[in-house]
């Protein structure tokens, strides 16, 4: 996906609440909204069940909100590994944040840095993809940012109720349910649908033998090779790919 055009602040709009806007927003992100109360719940569960207290949790999901990266510092969290490695780990997991926020910020470049730090960290892929598609390019149009508004707050709330509602059934239930692998089904469940082409699934069929053979590594750094791995894997995949449908048209 290509950047938008960045605009020059004296083209920008002054921003004003546009109910209309607002609402097309929220009318389409609701679909999505049970997906990621749901997605919430099992990482609150698994947030507990590997060991953080209830109040740990609930800090973690307000501060980072961001599902994939918590489940993976999770264990090295819980091993004890040197924080540059669990910093490390997560930032690999949301690089694609880095992407999202080229995307969004010339759509709102005139706003003061403290809302769009906001709005940066309530971000989710769903809502940038959804906005994307609404607005693809950031010519200043009134009203894009009660859209957004109308995606990201909801979608930040679902998830929160969900984590919440998650961590407090991860607390109240018996360990011996065995609800920690709650956690590992959720990751499978987001992660097969991302298997959409032939990069994808090579770069899972790489990530997932280094992550076995790696098991033993300390600090868990095995995750962090299978990431890696899975990446450049991926990348190589797609490059071969490109070159050869540019070969042959």
């Amino acid at each position: 996906m290509n950047a938008p055009d960045p605009v020059s602040h004296s083209a920008a709009v002054v921003e004003r609440h546009d109910p209309a806007l607002w609402r097309e927003g929220l009318r389409t992100g609701v679909p999505s909204l049970f997906g990621i109360g749901a997605w919430g719940l099992v990482v609150g569960i698994a947030m507990v069940k590997t060991g953080l207290t209830a109040l740990q949790a609930t800090g973690m999901t307000l501060l980072v909100f961001a599902g994939s990266a918590q489940l993976a510092s999770l264990p090295l969290i819980l091993a004890h590994a040197p924080i540059w490695v669990i910093f490390a780990t997560a930032l690999v997991v949301n690089l694609r944040f880095v992407i999202f926020s080229a995307l969004l910020a010339p759509h709102f470049t005139h706003l003061p840095w403290r809302q769009r730090l906001l709005y940066g960290y309530i971000a989710g892929d769903l809502t940038v993809a959804m906005f994307l598609q609404r607005f693809p390019t950031a010519a200043p149009v009134p009203g894009k940012l009660s859209y957004l508004k109308g995606l990201v707050f909801p979608n930040w709330a679902a998830w929160q109720i969900g984590s919440l509602t998650g961590i407090f059934l991860g607390s109240a239930i018996p360990t011996e349910w065995g609800l920690g692998f709650a956690g590992t089904l959720a990751i499978l469940c987001i992660t097969v649908p991302l298997v959409v082409n032939r990069p994808a699934l090579c770069g899972v069929l790489v990530a997932g033998p280094v992550a076995v053979l790696a098991n033993g590594f300390p600090y868990k750094l095995g995750l962090l090779a299978a990431v890696f791995a899975g990446m450049l894997a991926a990348m190589t995949a797609e490059s071969i790919l490109e070159k050869r449908k540019a070969r042959h048209g």
